[in-house]
């Protein structure tokens, strides 16, 4: 599957859709960027089952604001709706292979139990 181009219009809607999905905020002139972009878009042809979206910061200041993006690129990976990883800059072919393999194996109920004891601790 190539990526998919992400906005404010249809971010929340792939995010809710899809069991795991990689967003990668960039921009044209990073050069950081450019460099990671190949890599990106090889793994979105590897895994077809992940949604790979791409936020253009130029284009979608809104969204990129809104996830308090600081620099370029970032990426971020959501599993079931939870925000489950955020780090800022690129990472060569076979780190990003690892990470993805990471993010297949965590337990989400786990995940999902923390968030509930989390939320049950602030009300």
């Amino acid at each position: 599957m190539a990526t998919v181009a992400l906005t404010a219009e249809n971010f929340e809607d792939t995010i809710n859709s899809n069991d795991i999905v990689f967003v990668d905020f960039w921009a044209a002139w990073c050069g950081p960027c450019r460099m990671f972009a190949p890599v990106f878009e090889a793994a979105s042809e590897k895994n077809s089952d992940i949604v790979f979206g791409k936020v253009d910061t130029e284009d979608q200041q809104e969204l990129a604001s809104a996830f308090g993006i600081m620099s370029i690129p970032t990426l971020m990976v959501f599993r079931e709706k939870i925000l489950i990883f955020s780090q800022p800059g690129a990472l060569p072919a076979p780190t990003f292979d690892q990470l993805i393999q990471q993010v297949r194996e965590v337990d989400m109920e786990e995940v999902h139990r923390k968030v509930a004891e989390a939320q049950a601790a602030q009300s």
